[in-house]
């Protein structure tokens, strides 16, 4: 049974950092891509940052670049957002999900099989 648990959300001040883990269990991380994604009260979820497991090809939404990080930790079969820089607009439910055989440059929600139930990210002072 393929699970996704998300963690490492919560409240943090502008300009602070959390890191959101991503832990997968029942399926092999080896062949899927793994995307971030977050959605703010009402707007559409939009993919934050995806990565392939298979090619390690990578996205990074524009308003994300330089400022977060996405990896993985094979021993743990976890995958990793460090978000550092954060700012008010980065605030939002943050999920993680996977794509059997997935490129890491395509990282649109639809596309998406698994996913987490969210974790909760806010930014302010």
């Amino acid at each position: 049974q393929v699970q996704l648990v998300e963690s490492g959300g919560g409240l943090v001040q502008p300009g602070g950092s959390l890191r959101l883990s991503c832990a997968a269990s029942g399926f092999n991380l080896d062949y899927y891509a793994i995307g971030w994604f977050r959605q703010a009260p009402g707007k559409e979820r939009e993919g934050v940052s995806c990565l392939s497991m298979i090619d390690g090809s990578t996205y990074y939404a524009d308003s994300v670049k330089g400022r977060f990080t996405i990896s993985r930790d094979n021993a743990k079969n976890t995958v990793y957002l460090q978000m550092n820089s954060l700012k008010p607009e980065d605030t939002g439910i943050y999920y993680c999900a996977a794509l059997p055989h997935g490129s890491g440059y395509v990282c649109y929600a639809g596309l998406y099989d698994y996913w987490g139930q969210g974790t909760q990210v806010t930014v302010s002072s």
